[in-house]
């Protein structure tokens, strides 16, 4: 069997949003983090923090998507170019978490912090609203449907088994079928393994 060891098929995200603060010289920055799937998602967590933030100067954000993390933007939302919403997503990526959006609202307390405490005090931000956030991880699943007959269900069953393969719908009549999830780091090698069993036939589902 081949552990797929070349094809990455999870990734790390948050299991629902969480909340943290950080203070620094007389400043606040509270920081939110949610779990998203795609991005037509940021605009509805934007506009409800700046309707809850609404006398705030600055929400700035910072988003990643996908396997790597490589669809992904950030926005200083007037800070001073890159002290806001990189440090955000920096801090996604020092966790390896995506799917993915931070917002860190700041409310000026009189001192400025220079362009270094902002950086440090977005991305701070950000990681005290990781540490209050369960990270889950999530694994992505090819599905298949095999069919065949009556007499081959010992030998599929043992088939499923052997590749951890999951029964998710299945029919035993004289003609059987059989829905399965696997994970995709192992999809290929499943299917090609299943088609030199005589009398099952396969689709990718």
């Amino acid at each position: 069997m081949s552990d797929g060891a070349s094809i990455r098929d999870s990734f790390t995200t948050l299991a629902a949003p969480a909340y943290g603060i950080y203070k620094v010289k007389g400043s606040k920055h509270h920081g939110y983090v949610f779990p998203i799937a795609q991005e037509d998602e940021v605009g509805d967590h934007l506009r409800d923090i700046r309707k809850k933030h609404h006398d705030a100067r600055h929400h700035a954000l910072a988003y990643r998507i996908g396997l790597a993390g490589d669809v992904w933007r950030t926005s200083d939302d007037g800070e001073p170019n890159n002290s806001a919403g990189p440090p955000i997503l920096g801090a996604f990526k020092s966790r390896e978490i995506t799917n993915c959006l931070g917002i860190v609202v700041r409310y000026f307390g009189g001192t400025k912090l220079g362009v270094g405490g902002l950086i440090d005090a977005y991305r701070t931000a950000t990681l005290c609203a990781l540490e209050n956030a369960q990270l889950v991880e999530r694994i992505l699943f090819s599905e298949f449907a095999l069919s065949f007959s009556y007499e081959l269900i010992g030998v599929v069953m043992n088939h499923l088994d052997k590749w951890g393969a999951t029964p998710q719908e299945q029919i035993f009549l004289e003609s059987c079928s059989i829905n399965v999830k696997i994970r995709m780091s192992h999809a290929a090698a499943f299917e090609s393994a299943t088609r030199e069993i005589y009398g099952v036939n396969l689709e990718e589902s």
